[in-house]
C-alpha cells in the first residue's frame, strides 16, 4: 500500500507564542528565512509525497498563500532581475498538490485527524505536526514511510525524554522487536507521574492505517475535553498491531519558546548563506558572555 497523502493539522491558535500570533498563525512564523510549516513540508516532498490536506481553521489563510502562485510578487522578481529569489518563489508553489479542509471548532488533534477523513478516504496516511521539526541525514517521514512498507501497520515516532518529563507527552508501552522499532502494548495521554516506567514519547510523526478514522470515531474526550489522537490509536492497538519508531535525527519542538529558539540556531548554524558569520558571532557572544 502506497502513501500519497499527508495530513498536516494546522488549525491550533499558538497560544504560547502570544502576541506574536495574533495575526500571524504560529506556522507561519520563521526559523532563519522560511516558516515552520514550510520545513514539514518539505520533508513530506523529499520523503515522496505531494498530495498534503492542510487542516485549517479561521486566520490561517497565511499558510495556503504561502504554498499559491503569487503573480505580482513573481513578476516583480522578473523585472527586478531578482532570478535566484524568483526560483525559490516560484519552487515553493510549485511544491505540492494542496487540499485545506476547516477544523470548524477547535476540539484536540483527534478531532483535526478526523476531519481529514472525507480527503483521505480509505488508504494509509501520514500526519506531520507543524510544531516539530526533525534535522536528519534521512527525512523522519521516509524513514517511518520504509518501515510501513514492510509492516504495512500504524507508526508512531517516538524518543526518549528524561522521566520526569513524560507527564508532557503521549506515551508508549511496548516491546522491542528490532533495534529501534517496538510493537505497541498501550498508548497514554500524558501520564500523571508514577503512572507509567515507560519513557517512550511520541513525537509530531505518524503513519496511519484507515482504521483510525473508525477508532477516532469511538473516541470520547479526554485531556482538556479534547478527542485526543493518543487515545483513538489505543482502541486501534487493541484491534491492530501498532509500532512505535525511534528515528534518526534531531528534534525540536518549536511549538515551544525555547525549543523555537534551539531550532533557530542550529539551523542558522547549518544554512550555508548565513552559517558561518553566525558561528563567529556566537563565538564572539560567549567569549563577552564569560570574560
Amino acid at each position: 500500500m502506497k502513501i500519497k497523502k499527508a495530513v498536516l493539522p494546522v488549525a491550533g491558535l499558538g497560544t504560547r507564542f502570544l502576541p506574536a500570533t495574533k495575526a500571524i498563525p504560529k506556522e507561519m512564523l520563521t526559523i532563519v528565512d522560511r516558516p515552520t510549516i514550510q520545513y514539514i513540508v518539505e520533508e513530506v516532498v523529499a520523503s515522496g509525497i505531494r498530495e498534503i490536506v492542510f487542516i485549517t481553521a479561521a486566520g490561517k489563510s497565511a499558510i495556503e498563500n504561502h504554498f499559491d502562485y503569487s503573480f505580482e510578487l513573481e513578476t516583480f522578481l522578473a523585472q527586478k532581475g531578482k532570478l535566484d529569489l524568483l526560483r525559490e518563489v516560484r519552487g515553493i508553489s510549485r511544491l505540492i498538490d494542496l487540499v485545506s479542509v476547516r477544523q470548524k471548532e477547535p476540539l484536540g488533534l483527534g478531532h483535526a485527524v478526523k476531519a481529514s477523513e472525507p480527503v483521505v478516504g480509505n488508504q494509509p496516511f501520514a500526519v506531520l505536526l507543524g510544531d516539530d521539526l526533525v534535522d536528519s541525514d534521512v527525512p523522519c517521514a521516509y524513514q517511518m514511510l520504509k518501515i510501513f512498507d514492510e509492516y504495512e501497520e500504524s507508526i508512531v515516532a517516538v524518543q526518549r525524554v528524561p522521566q520526569e518529563e513524560t507527564h508532557q507527552y503521549g506515551i508508549v508501552e511496548a516491546v522491542e522487536v528490532a533495534p529501534g522499532l517496538h510493537k505497541v502494548e498501550k498508548l497514554i495521554e500524558k501520564p500523571k507521574r508514577g503512572v507509567t516506567k515507560s519513557n517512550l514519547a511520541i513525537i509530531g510523526r505518524y503513519v496511519l492505517r484507515p482504521e483510525i478514522y473508525s477508532c477516532l470515531s469511538r473516541t470520547l474526550p479526554g485531556i482538556g475535553g479534547e478527542i485526543q489522537l493518543t487515545d483513538a490509536l489505543n482502541i486501534l492497538c487493541k484491534e491492530r498491531t501498532i509500532y512505535a519508531y525511534e528515528f534518526q535525527g534531531k528534534r525540536f519542538d518549536a511549538g515551544d519558546k525555547l525549543g523555537y529558539l534551539k531550532a533557530t540556531v542550529e539551523y542558522a548554524l547549518a544554512h550555508p548563506e548565513v552559517g558561518s558569520s553566525f558561528k563567529k558571532y556566537l563565538q564572539n557572544l560567549i567569549k563577552q558572555i564569560e570574560g
